[in-house]
């Protein structure tokens, strides 16, 4: 029995020790966020539109209405994303969060974001 415990250990130590360093960034690498932001150009702006929201307003709304992104037309709906797709800021505040949170301002180097999280999977 004991050299049937060698032979295993000697076959899958060194695929342990190949494929385990990867496997937790493997597994990161298959979760997806969902988001929709609003993209402004001043702190300022982004400020008053989360009050906005804040205050009741509706996010798709206020996207359509104010955002510079294309996405606006879609209510600011990016849809789903995975790791390394958006700036790291933006995917910090995506995958950190609760659906439903809404997050801002957030500096990226297209401006300020204000971002709703909208799932993950």
């Amino acid at each position: 029995m004991n050299e049937i415990a060698n032979r295993y250990e000697a076959f899958f130590s060194p695929l342990h020790q190949l494929f385990y360093p990867i496997t937790p960034t493997f597994l990161y690498m298959a979760l997806q966020a969902r988001a929709s932001h609003i993209l402004v150009k001043t702190e300022d702006e982004a400020n008053k539109i989360l009050k906005r929201i804040n205050d009741g307003e509706d996010f798709a709304a206020v996207a359509k209405r104010f955002s510079s992104c294309p996405s606006k037309k879609n209510g600011g709906d990016l849809g789903w994303f995975g790791k390394g797709q958006m700036v790291p800021e933006f995917e910090k505040v995506a995958f950190e969060n609760d659906a439903g949170k809404v997050v801002g301002p957030v500096k990226t180097q297209f401006g300020y974001h204000i971002i709703k999280v909208t799932g993950r999977k």
